[in-house]
């Protein structure tokens, strides 16, 4: 596979290619359960000075985005994750989620949170995750027991970020 040649940007919400991403992100997202069982931040909510937020971009198109959202001291929940369709297996997925997370190291974050749906049409994502060393926890913050959500978890090793450019993960 040939290393991706994405660069890894901070977020512009005034970029009008962002904005739609994230709408498609929304409609993709949204036959998939009712609407409490659904938690994706919508751009406004991408927007609070607690999130942060990333986009994979290629040749000046909008490819991926992650975000990671503050919890309590130490604690961040990831948002947003998603790979453009047309661009799904190519590596960006990865490289979004090493970045978050070796940013998140540098800021001293020990653990990170994410919600997913429990539909097959998450399975890749819970999948992918796993792969990066995310497990099954309980429900986390304000979240409870929902059939539509798996919630999943991952301490973050400090050491492990210099010595493996952030993309080292461990349970």
């Amino acid at each position: 596979m040939t290393t991706p040649t994405f660069a890894v940007v901070e977020a512009d919400f005034e970029d009008h290619a962002l904005v739609a991403f994230l709408r498609e992100h929304l409609d993709d997202i949204a036959p998939t359960a009712p609407d409490e069982s659904r938690h994706a931040l919508d751009v406004d909510a991408l927007r609070d000075p607690s999130v942060q937020m990333w986009v994979a971009v290629e040749d000046g198109d909008v490819v991926g985005t992650v975000a990671l959202a503050a919890m309590t001291e130490g604690r961040e929940e990831l948002k947003s994750m998603r790979t453009a369709p047309a661009r799904r297996r190519a590596g960006v997925a990865s490289l979004l989620l090493g970045h978050a997370l070796h940013d998140a190291r540098l800021r001293g974050v020990k653990r990170v949170f994410l919600e997913t749906g429990s539909m097959a049409f998450f399975a890749p994502a819970r999948a992918f995750y796993r792969k990066a060393g995310f497990s099954d926890c309980e429900p986390f913050g304000t979240y409870e027991d929902d059939p539509n959500s798996v919630f999943m978890t991952l301490v973050l090793e400090e050491s492990s970020a210099e010595s493996q450019g952030g993309m080292e993960v461990s349970q």
